[in-house]
Parts: C-alpha cells; structure tokens; sequence
C-alpha cells in the first residue's frame, strides 16, 4: 500500500466512524435498521469510487482528499464550506434524532426509495469523476488544466453539484425523518452560493471557461436553471 492509499484508508476509516458516531450517538441506541443501511449504502459507494481512482487516477483522487473550509484558498469559500459542512452534519444529526424521539416517522418503503436515489447519486459523481480528472474538493486551477465540455458538462455547467442533489435529499427520508428535509434550508444556499463564486473564479482564471458558459447556458438543471 502506497502513502496516498494509506492516507485516504486511514481517512475513510476515521470518516467512517464519525458518522456512525453522528448517527448513533443521537439516536440513542444501535437498533437503527435506517442508520446501518444508509452507513453501508454511503460507505460502500465512496469507497467503490475510492478504489476505482486509486487505479485509474490517483491524481485526481489526491486532489479529492484536500477538501474543507481548512483546504479552501478564498475566504469567501471558507465560510460556504463551514456552513456546507455543518448542513451536511445537520442531515445525519438530525434525523438520528428524530428517529429516538418519533417526531416525523418515515415509512420503510420511503426509507429505501432513498437509498436508490442515493446510489443514483453517486453514479451521477462518478461519471462527472470519469470526464473530469480536475474535479478537486476545492476550488483551483491545476496545472494544465482544461475546460471540459463533453459528457454531463455538455448539458450542465456543474454537473457535480447535480449528481450530490439526490444525495442530499435522500439522506433524511433513507435515515427515517420527514423534518430531516428542512436542514437543506441550510446547506442548498451555501451550496448555490459556492457555485456561483466558482463561476466567478473559474471565468477569471482558467482560459476559455467564459465561453463555455456562453455556450452552455444551465447550471445544473437543464432548461429550468
């Protein structure tokens, strides 16, 4: 196992149990059906997705492991990160919570139904991952890096963001909580915020990047946004 490796395994490992922390801890017990699957759903994706950049891209999945308000170079970004980071917390505290308490109770069907729009979530990542070997957790410029136009960036300017929507949403409703859904209220602003000081950053400093926004016109939704 090589130092990158061996960094993000450490990394998924210490990810993997502040999650399980964050969810059981509030719920007050281990008898959380909705709690263990979504924990094997999420950690059993990103460590799929783990695997296949240490093989295929060990660059890009470098680039990937530098992420949070710490890792940001703009202060601005700084800030959208706390704010993304604390929403993101909301939606596994939260309803872990709600489920200990009963306060919206999600039926089991729902609860799974979320687990397919997870997974479909990061399906949708990992194709942006395939087309885009720049796509860090931060907002940079690489060396030599391109604007990329084909796959999903044909149809959408952020297609990342996109692809982490049906994860956001599904979060909640596959770990129990119908009230779990207002935390977006937090974390969508930040994230729309993000987005649109990356667009400025991005037309600034990576050549040809304007003209592709002129030539695709949305953001992440086509024909609405």
């Amino acid at each position: 196992m090589n130092r990158l490796n061996f960094r993000e395994f450490r990394s998924s490992l210490l990810g993997a149990i502040v999650m399980a922390l964050l969810l059981f801890v509030p719920a007050g017990t281990i008898d959380y059906w909705q709690g263990w699957l979504f924990m094997a759903v999420f950690v059993g994706a990103t460590t799929a997705i783990t695997v296949y950049l240490a093989i295929k891209d060990p660059k890009l999945l470098e680039r990937r492991m530098s992420a949070g308000p710490t890792a940001e170079k703009e202060p601005v970004q700084k800030i959208l990160m706390f704010f993304a980071m604390a929403g993101f917390i909301g939606l596994l505290v939260f309803p872990a919570f709600d489920h200990r308490f009963g306060w919206s109770p999600v039926p089991a069907y729902i609860s799974l139904a979320a687990e397919v729009l997870i997974l479909v979530s990061f399906f949708l990542v990992f194709i942006v991952l395939k087309v885009n070997t720049y796509a860090a957790s931060t907002i940079q410029i690489a060396q030599g890096q391109k604007v990329i136009s084909t796959g999903p960036y044909a149809l959408v300017r952020h297609p990342m963001y996109a692809g982490a929507l049906p994860l956001l949403i599904g979060m909640p409703l596959a770990l129990g909580s119908w009230w779990g859904l207002f935390v977006l209220i937090l974390f969508v602003p930040a994230l729309i915020w993000r987005l649109l000081d990356e667009e400025k950053f991005l037309q600034k400093n990576l050549a040809g990047y304007a003209d592709y926004c002129r030539k695709v016109r949305y953001r992440m939704a086509p024909f609405i946004w």
